[in-house]
């Protein structure tokens, strides 16, 4: 049995990206002192990718706002995710960097390469400001995500961070009720 990823460091990488009409470099550092969102999926120029990548578009400022940066992933060069930002009405919404991984170091990492593909499945991670992974959820590669549903768990993400003593319940939004795991609980909910 494979070992979590959860509560593991962020490994180093250092990786190109398409970002803002331009290209970049991204490393681990860049993480350091703020929330991280990976977002791998399989290629550019497909089906289901560029619908997921554009919801996460739609909702990246309010991640922003939540002090979250969004870094979608996939084995493509930064060439491709250009090329693909030029021609896709959907993608030259996005406004978050475009992470290339033509070598498939960062897939691999990660634990969400298809070796005989290539490719990466659909891995979303969620990584806290002292580069720690809080969050693992992967889908095979037909299945779609929901950023409206990664926004509220990155939501209790952060709000169990800032609250050591409280847990978030199933589908816990802020504002609502948290629990204070203890003695008292115990068979009672």
């Amino acid at each position: 049995m494979a070992a979590t990823l959860i509560n593991t460091q962020v490994p180093e990488f250092k990786a190109n990206a398409y970002h803002n009409n331009d290209f970049i470099t991204v490393t681990d550092k860049d993480l350091k002192g703020k929330w991280s969102i990976f977002f791998f999926y399989p290629a550019d120029f497909t089906f289901v990718c560029p619908t997921e990548l554009g919801d996460m578009a739609d909702k990246y400022e309010t991640f922003k706002k939540m002090g979250v940066e969004v870094y979608s992933v996939s084995t493509d060069t930064h060439f491709t995710h250009k090329a693909w930002h030029d021609t896709s009405e959907t993608i030259k919404k996005i406004k978050y960097p475009m992470l290339a991984d033509p070598t498939a170091n960062l897939s691999r990492a990660f634990g969400v390469h298809i070796e005989e593909e290539g490719l990466s499945y659909r891995g979303t991670f969620l990584v806290d400001p002292n580069g720690k992974i809080k969050l693992v959820e992967i889908n095979d590669n037909g299945i779609g995500r929901n950023a409206d549903e990664l926004l509220r768990k990155v939501q209790a993400a952060q709000f169990v961070a800032a609250h050591p003593n409280e847990v978030c319940p199933a589908k816990w939004t802020p504002g609502a009720d948290t629990l204070k795991p203890g003695l008292d609980l115990v068979g009672k909910i």
